[in-house]
Protein backbone atom coordinates (compact mmCIF):
# COMPACT_ATOMS: atom_id res chain seq x y z
CA UNK A 1 0.00 0.00 0.00
CA UNK A 2 1.49 3.56 -0.12
CA UNK A 3 2.43 5.77 2.03
CA UNK A 4 0.01 8.23 4.81
CA UNK A 5 -0.04 12.01 4.56
CA UNK A 6 -1.68 14.57 6.23
CA UNK A 7 -4.80 16.16 3.76
CA UNK A 8 -7.60 18.02 4.47
CA UNK A 9 -10.76 16.21 4.47
CA UNK A 10 -14.98 17.12 4.59
CA UNK A 11 -17.06 14.49 6.46
CA UNK A 12 -20.63 14.79 6.48
CA UNK A 13 -21.10 14.38 10.47
CA UNK A 14 -18.81 18.08 10.27
CA UNK A 15 -21.81 19.30 7.96
CA UNK A 16 -24.49 18.64 10.00
CA UNK A 17 -22.91 19.17 13.31
CA UNK A 18 -22.04 22.50 12.15
CA UNK A 19 -25.82 22.91 10.11
CA UNK A 20 -27.30 22.18 13.62
CA UNK A 21 -24.82 24.11 15.79
CA UNK A 22 -26.55 27.38 13.04
CA UNK A 23 -29.88 26.31 12.67
CA UNK A 24 -29.52 25.83 9.24
CA UNK A 25 -28.29 29.01 8.14
CA UNK A 26 -25.72 28.48 5.69
CA UNK A 27 -24.45 31.83 5.85
CA UNK A 28 -23.59 31.39 9.45
CA UNK A 29 -21.60 28.29 9.21
CA UNK A 30 -18.09 28.46 10.66
CA UNK A 31 -16.36 25.86 7.69
CA UNK A 32 -13.01 26.29 9.97
CA UNK A 33 -15.37 24.03 11.89
CA UNK A 34 -15.73 21.49 9.25
CA UNK A 35 -12.35 21.06 6.94
CA UNK A 36 -10.04 19.17 9.56
CA UNK A 37 -6.65 17.74 8.72
CA UNK A 38 -6.72 13.75 8.02
CA UNK A 39 -4.91 10.84 7.59
CA UNK A 40 -5.08 10.40 3.45
CA UNK A 41 -3.47 6.85 2.67
CA UNK A 42 -1.83 7.28 -1.49
CA UNK A 43 -2.53 4.74 -3.67
CA UNK A 44 0.64 2.93 -5.35
CA UNK A 45 2.43 4.58 -8.23
CA UNK A 46 0.93 3.04 -10.89
CA UNK A 47 2.91 2.69 -14.48
CA UNK A 48 1.30 6.60 -15.72
CA UNK A 49 0.75 7.88 -12.33
CA UNK A 50 2.93 11.08 -10.96
CA UNK A 51 3.79 11.03 -7.14
CA UNK A 52 4.02 14.71 -6.40
CA UNK A 53 4.59 17.06 -3.43
CA UNK A 54 2.44 19.68 -3.09
CA UNK A 55 4.16 22.99 -2.64
CA UNK A 56 0.90 25.50 -2.82
CA UNK A 57 -2.65 25.31 -3.59
CA UNK A 58 -5.35 27.94 -3.83
CA UNK A 59 -8.36 27.94 -2.08
CA UNK A 60 -11.39 27.40 -4.46
CA UNK A 61 -15.09 28.34 -3.75
CA UNK A 62 -16.32 25.00 -4.16
CA UNK A 63 -14.86 23.81 -0.78
CA UNK A 64 -17.51 26.35 0.50
CA UNK A 65 -20.43 24.40 -1.24
CA UNK A 66 -18.22 20.67 -0.34
CA UNK A 67 -18.43 22.43 3.53
CA UNK A 68 -21.53 24.26 3.47
CA UNK A 69 -23.93 21.22 1.35
CA UNK A 70 -25.17 24.71 0.54
CA UNK A 71 -26.48 23.43 -3.01
CA UNK A 72 -25.99 19.65 -2.32
CA UNK A 73 -24.68 17.57 0.44
CA UNK A 74 -21.46 16.47 -1.79
CA UNK A 75 -19.25 14.58 1.08
CA UNK A 76 -22.33 12.41 2.07
CA UNK A 77 -22.45 11.54 -1.50
CA UNK A 78 -19.16 10.72 -1.68
CA UNK A 79 -19.78 7.83 0.71
CA UNK A 80 -19.68 10.41 4.21
CA UNK A 81 -16.13 11.77 3.23
CA UNK A 82 -13.79 13.74 0.68
CA UNK A 83 -10.93 14.74 0.34
CA UNK A 84 -11.30 17.83 -1.40
CA UNK A 85 -8.50 20.32 -3.52
CA UNK A 86 -9.38 21.27 -7.22
CA UNK A 87 -5.87 23.29 -7.88
CA UNK A 88 -2.30 22.81 -6.70
CA UNK A 89 1.29 23.71 -7.62
CA UNK A 90 3.68 20.80 -6.72
CA UNK A 91 7.29 19.22 -7.49
CA UNK A 92 7.42 15.67 -9.11
CA UNK A 93 8.88 13.13 -6.87
CA UNK A 94 8.44 9.72 -9.32
CA UNK A 95 6.55 8.74 -12.25
CA UNK A 96 5.44 5.52 -13.44
CA UNK A 97 7.33 3.29 -15.75
CA UNK A 98 4.78 4.82 -18.79
CA UNK A 99 5.11 8.27 -17.89
CA UNK A 100 7.00 10.49 -20.50
CA UNK A 101 6.05 14.30 -20.07
CA UNK A 102 7.19 13.96 -16.45
CA UNK A 103 10.36 13.51 -14.05
CA UNK A 104 11.16 13.61 -11.02
CA UNK A 105 11.91 17.40 -10.32
CA UNK A 106 9.63 19.13 -12.47
CA UNK A 107 7.31 21.69 -11.38
CA UNK A 108 4.02 21.14 -12.54
CA UNK A 109 0.47 22.57 -11.82
CA UNK A 110 -2.72 20.55 -11.55
CA UNK A 111 -6.31 20.95 -13.45
CA UNK A 112 -9.21 19.09 -12.23
CA UNK A 113 -11.03 18.13 -15.57
CA UNK A 114 -12.22 14.82 -13.74
CA UNK A 115 -14.23 12.76 -16.66
CA UNK A 116 -14.05 14.11 -19.99
CA UNK A 117 -17.18 13.75 -22.43
CA UNK A 118 -16.52 12.54 -26.04
CA UNK A 119 -15.72 16.56 -26.67
CA UNK A 120 -12.98 16.75 -23.91
CA UNK A 121 -15.74 18.93 -21.64
CA UNK A 122 -15.90 17.29 -18.22
CA UNK A 123 -19.02 15.51 -17.22
CA UNK A 124 -17.60 15.82 -13.49
CA UNK A 125 -14.53 17.99 -12.03
CA UNK A 126 -11.93 16.32 -9.92
CA UNK A 127 -12.03 16.07 -6.19
CA UNK A 128 -15.52 17.23 -5.83
CA UNK A 129 -17.78 14.90 -7.71
CA UNK A 130 -15.46 12.69 -9.20
CA UNK A 131 -16.14 9.22 -7.52
CA UNK A 132 -12.86 7.83 -6.21
CA UNK A 133 -10.90 11.08 -6.62
CA UNK A 134 -8.93 11.89 -4.32
CA UNK A 135 -7.56 16.13 -4.50
CA UNK A 136 -4.83 18.11 -3.50
CA UNK A 137 -5.69 20.10 0.07
CA UNK A 138 -2.81 17.64 0.95
CA UNK A 139 1.03 17.04 1.46
CA UNK A 140 1.94 15.00 -1.44
CA UNK A 141 -0.47 13.33 -4.41
CA UNK A 142 -0.40 10.31 -6.77
CA UNK A 143 -2.29 11.77 -9.75
CA UNK A 144 -2.41 10.58 -13.70
CA UNK A 145 -0.28 11.99 -15.48
CA UNK A 146 -3.24 13.01 -17.77
CA UNK A 147 -3.84 15.73 -15.01
CA UNK A 148 -0.48 18.04 -14.81
CA UNK A 149 0.97 20.69 -16.63
CA UNK A 150 4.16 21.58 -16.85
CA UNK A 151 4.24 24.89 -14.79
CA UNK A 152 5.61 27.74 -16.81
CA UNK A 153 8.57 29.05 -14.49
CA UNK A 154 9.66 31.43 -16.97
CA UNK A 155 6.30 33.99 -17.35
CA UNK A 156 6.62 36.40 -14.74
CA UNK A 157 5.11 35.31 -12.17
CA UNK A 158 5.56 34.85 -8.92
CA UNK A 159 4.99 30.75 -7.36
CA UNK A 160 1.84 32.13 -5.14
CA UNK A 161 0.67 33.67 -8.66
CA UNK A 162 1.03 30.98 -10.57
CA UNK A 163 -0.51 29.05 -7.97
CA UNK A 164 -3.25 31.13 -8.07
CA UNK A 165 -4.64 29.93 -11.17
CA UNK A 166 -4.61 26.39 -11.98
CA UNK A 167 -8.58 26.38 -11.72
CA UNK A 168 -8.83 30.01 -12.16
CA UNK A 169 -7.46 30.64 -15.37
CA UNK A 170 -8.87 27.64 -17.50
CA UNK A 171 -12.16 28.52 -16.20
CA UNK A 172 -11.81 32.36 -17.46
CA UNK A 173 -10.74 31.32 -20.86
CA UNK A 174 -13.32 28.64 -21.12
CA UNK A 175 -16.15 31.77 -20.54
CA UNK A 176 -14.55 34.20 -22.86
CA UNK A 177 -13.58 32.17 -25.70
CA UNK A 178 -17.27 31.07 -25.67
CA UNK A 179 -19.07 34.55 -24.68
CA UNK A 180 -17.23 36.26 -27.57
CA UNK A 181 -17.65 33.44 -30.05
CA UNK A 182 -21.52 33.66 -29.17
CA UNK A 183 -21.60 37.08 -29.30
CA UNK A 184 -19.43 37.04 -32.86
CA UNK A 185 -22.41 34.82 -34.22
CA UNK A 186 -24.64 37.51 -33.39
CA UNK A 187 -22.94 40.31 -34.46
CA UNK A 188 -19.42 40.08 -36.00
CA UNK A 189 -16.49 42.49 -35.85
CA UNK A 190 -16.86 45.04 -38.13
CA UNK A 191 -20.16 46.04 -37.02
CA UNK A 192 -19.07 46.40 -33.21
CA UNK A 193 -15.29 46.26 -32.82
CA UNK A 194 -14.73 47.28 -29.56
CA UNK A 195 -16.92 45.59 -26.86
CA UNK A 196 -18.00 46.52 -23.48
CA UNK A 197 -17.05 43.60 -21.12
CA UNK A 198 -18.20 43.77 -17.43
CA UNK A 199 -17.84 40.92 -14.34
CA UNK A 200 -18.49 40.88 -10.89
CA UNK A 201 -15.94 40.84 -8.46
CA UNK A 202 -13.52 37.09 -8.20
CA UNK A 203 -10.58 35.65 -8.98
CA UNK A 204 -11.89 34.11 -12.28
CA UNK A 205 -13.86 37.60 -13.12
CA UNK A 206 -10.82 39.44 -12.86
CA UNK A 207 -8.79 36.96 -15.41
CA UNK A 208 -11.93 37.15 -17.48
CA UNK A 209 -11.97 40.98 -17.70
CA UNK A 210 -7.79 40.65 -18.23
CA UNK A 211 -8.60 38.14 -21.68
CA UNK A 212 -11.15 41.23 -22.75
CA UNK A 213 -8.75 44.35 -22.08
CA UNK A 214 -5.67 42.12 -23.32
CA UNK A 215 -7.46 41.80 -27.21
CA UNK A 216 -8.60 45.36 -26.83
CA UNK A 217 -12.18 46.04 -25.65
CA UNK A 218 -13.54 48.20 -23.05
CA UNK A 219 -13.26 46.52 -19.26
CA UNK A 220 -15.38 46.83 -16.35
CA UNK A 221 -14.51 45.06 -12.80
CA UNK A 222 -17.89 45.32 -10.24
CA UNK A 223 -16.81 44.51 -6.69
CA UNK A 224 -17.09 45.78 -2.97
CA UNK A 225 -13.35 45.11 -2.66
CA UNK A 226 -11.42 48.38 -3.12
CA UNK A 227 -8.53 46.58 -2.49
CA UNK A 228 -9.17 44.31 -5.85
CA UNK A 229 -10.67 47.09 -8.01
CA UNK A 230 -7.49 48.97 -7.65
CA UNK A 231 -5.42 46.14 -8.59
CA UNK A 232 -7.09 46.20 -11.70
CA UNK A 233 -6.45 49.68 -12.78
CA UNK A 234 -3.13 49.10 -14.11
CA UNK A 235 -4.83 46.77 -16.58
CA UNK A 236 -7.00 50.04 -17.87
CA UNK A 237 -9.97 48.24 -16.05
CA UNK A 238 -12.63 50.05 -14.85
CA UNK A 239 -13.97 49.69 -11.03
CA UNK A 240 -17.59 49.98 -10.10
CA UNK A 241 -18.20 49.67 -6.74
CA UNK A 242 -21.32 47.07 -5.72
CA UNK A 243 -21.12 48.54 -2.35
CA UNK A 244 -22.65 52.09 -4.16
CA UNK A 245 -25.67 50.08 -4.74
CA UNK A 246 -26.27 47.96 -1.46
CA UNK A 247 -24.81 45.15 -3.55
CA UNK A 248 -28.12 45.13 -5.65
CA UNK A 249 -30.77 44.41 -2.39
CA UNK A 250 -33.55 46.16 -4.41
CA UNK A 251 -34.93 46.99 -7.28
CA UNK A 252 -34.07 50.52 -6.90
CA UNK A 253 -30.50 49.65 -6.30
CA UNK A 254 -30.55 47.40 -9.84
CA UNK A 255 -32.17 50.90 -11.49
CA UNK A 256 -29.34 53.21 -10.14
CA UNK A 257 -26.96 50.90 -11.17
CA UNK A 258 -28.60 50.71 -14.76
CA UNK A 259 -28.51 54.21 -15.29
CA UNK A 260 -25.02 54.53 -13.88
CA UNK A 261 -24.09 51.69 -16.14
CA UNK A 262 -25.31 53.22 -19.02
CA UNK A 263 -24.20 56.43 -18.29
CA UNK A 264 -20.65 55.38 -18.08
CA UNK A 265 -20.61 53.53 -21.79
CA UNK A 266 -22.67 56.43 -23.38
CA UNK A 267 -25.45 54.83 -23.50
CA UNK A 268 -23.97 51.19 -25.15
CA UNK A 269 -24.58 49.30 -21.86
CA UNK A 270 -22.41 45.72 -21.48
CA UNK A 271 -22.05 43.49 -24.63
CA UNK A 272 -20.98 40.73 -22.48
CA UNK A 273 -21.44 40.22 -18.97
CA UNK A 274 -19.86 37.66 -16.77
CA UNK A 275 -21.10 36.79 -13.33
CA UNK A 276 -22.64 33.69 -11.43
CA UNK A 277 -26.06 33.83 -12.91
CA UNK A 278 -27.48 33.72 -9.32
CA UNK A 279 -27.82 35.56 -6.33
CA UNK A 280 -28.20 39.38 -6.58
CA UNK A 281 -25.93 40.06 -9.08
CA UNK A 282 -27.89 38.18 -11.73
CA UNK A 283 -30.62 40.83 -12.20
CA UNK A 284 -28.24 43.16 -12.12
CA UNK A 285 -26.13 42.02 -15.14
CA UNK A 286 -29.34 41.19 -16.90
CA UNK A 287 -30.09 44.62 -16.45
CA UNK A 288 -26.94 46.01 -18.02
CA UNK A 289 -26.83 43.93 -21.17
CA UNK A 290 -26.88 45.59 -24.45
CA UNK A 291 -28.78 44.44 -26.77
CA UNK A 292 -27.32 40.97 -28.26
CA UNK A 293 -25.79 41.03 -25.74
CA UNK A 294 -24.32 37.96 -23.66
CA UNK A 295 -24.32 36.51 -19.95
CA UNK A 296 -22.04 33.97 -19.60
CA UNK A 297 -21.40 32.08 -16.01
CA UNK A 298 -19.40 28.60 -14.90
CA UNK A 299 -20.96 26.67 -11.86
CA UNK A 300 -23.18 26.87 -9.24
CA UNK A 301 -22.12 29.71 -7.09
CA UNK A 302 -25.65 30.22 -4.65
CA UNK A 303 -27.77 27.96 -5.70
CA UNK A 304 -29.10 25.59 -8.13
CA UNK A 305 -32.18 27.81 -9.81
CA UNK A 306 -32.49 30.47 -11.75
CA UNK A 307 -35.27 33.15 -13.03
CA UNK A 308 -35.44 35.42 -15.59
CA UNK A 309 -37.85 37.07 -17.71
CA UNK A 310 -37.58 34.82 -20.61
CA UNK A 311 -39.82 37.39 -22.89
CA UNK A 312 -37.25 40.59 -22.30
CA UNK A 313 -34.63 38.63 -22.89
CA UNK A 314 -35.90 37.06 -26.16
CA UNK A 315 -37.13 40.33 -27.43
CA UNK A 316 -33.29 42.16 -26.18
CA UNK A 317 -31.49 39.20 -28.45
CA UNK A 318 -29.68 38.16 -24.62
CA UNK A 319 -28.12 34.75 -24.23
CA UNK A 320 -27.53 33.60 -21.58
CA UNK A 321 -25.06 30.19 -20.93
CA UNK A 322 -24.04 28.25 -18.40
CA UNK A 323 -20.19 26.72 -18.60
CA UNK A 324 -18.78 24.28 -16.06
CA UNK A 325 -15.04 24.02 -16.75
CA UNK A 326 -12.42 23.53 -19.86
CA UNK A 327 -11.22 20.76 -22.12
CA UNK A 328 -7.70 19.42 -21.17
CA UNK A 329 -6.38 21.21 -24.07
CA UNK A 330 -8.10 24.27 -23.01
CA UNK A 331 -6.38 23.95 -19.67
CA UNK A 332 -2.70 23.73 -21.86
CA UNK A 333 -3.62 26.40 -23.27
CA UNK A 334 -4.57 28.76 -20.82
CA UNK A 335 -1.63 28.05 -19.09
CA UNK A 336 0.23 29.58 -21.65
CA UNK A 337 -1.15 32.94 -21.05
CA UNK A 338 0.32 32.96 -17.40
CA UNK A 339 1.71 36.11 -17.03
CA UNK A 340 1.69 37.94 -20.49
CA UNK A 341 -2.38 38.35 -19.54
CA UNK A 342 -2.95 36.50 -16.67
CA UNK A 343 -1.90 37.94 -13.65
CA UNK A 344 -3.91 37.27 -10.57
CA UNK A 345 -4.22 39.29 -7.13
CA UNK A 346 -3.20 37.51 -4.67
CA UNK A 347 -4.42 38.23 -1.15
CA UNK A 348 -1.79 39.75 1.39
CA UNK A 349 -1.21 36.86 3.49
CA UNK A 350 0.17 33.56 1.94
CA UNK A 351 -1.72 31.09 5.01
CA UNK A 352 0.27 28.60 6.43
CA UNK A 353 -1.19 24.96 6.02
CA UNK A 354 -2.27 24.27 9.44
CA UNK A 355 -4.01 27.59 8.97
CA UNK A 356 -6.32 26.20 5.79
CA UNK A 357 -9.47 25.91 7.59
CA UNK A 358 -8.91 29.60 8.56
CA UNK A 359 -8.07 30.65 5.34
CA UNK A 360 -11.25 28.75 3.82
CA UNK A 361 -13.45 30.43 6.31
CA UNK A 362 -12.02 33.75 5.81
CA UNK A 363 -12.98 33.19 2.21
CA UNK A 364 -16.62 32.47 3.16
CA UNK A 365 -16.63 35.50 4.86
CA UNK A 366 -15.34 37.43 1.92
CA UNK A 367 -12.84 39.21 3.48
CA UNK A 368 -10.05 38.23 1.64
CA UNK A 369 -8.22 41.29 -0.83
CA UNK A 370 -7.32 38.66 -3.41
CA UNK A 371 -7.04 34.74 -4.20
CA UNK A 372 -5.95 32.72 -1.15
CA UNK A 373 -2.95 31.05 -1.09
CA UNK A 374 -1.95 28.26 1.26
CA UNK A 375 1.91 26.99 1.50
CA UNK A 376 2.57 23.93 2.12
CA UNK A 377 5.83 23.28 1.93
CA UNK A 378 8.34 24.84 3.81
CA UNK A 379 11.24 23.74 2.02
CA UNK A 380 10.84 24.94 -1.60
CA UNK A 381 13.44 23.73 -4.69
CA UNK A 382 15.81 25.58 -5.83
CA UNK A 383 14.04 25.46 -9.34
CA UNK A 384 11.42 27.75 -7.33
CA UNK A 385 13.25 29.26 -4.40
CA UNK A 386 13.71 32.54 -6.48
CA UNK A 387 10.15 32.73 -7.54
CA UNK A 388 8.59 33.73 -3.71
Amino acid sequence: MGRKVRAFSITSEAVAAEKERVGGDTKAMDVSRVIALDDLELRDVGPTDVHMRILAFSAEHNIDHAATADTVNISELRGGRMFPGNSALGEVLAVGDQVTKFKAGDIVITHCNGEPDEYGFPLRIWAYDQPDSVGWYGEEAVVGDWQLIQAPLDCGLTLWEMAALPLRAPTAYHMWRRALGIYRIKVPRERQAVLNVMSFGGGVGELFLQLAAAEGHNAYFCAGSAERRAALEPFGITGIDQKAFNRFASKDDVNAFRKHVRDLTGGENMHIVCDMLRGPVFPAGLAVAAREGVNVSAGWQLSQVVEYNSTLMSAKQVTIDHTHYETVQGCAAATELYGSVFKPTVHSEIYAFDDTPRAFHEMHENTQTGIPIIRVATDLPASVANLV
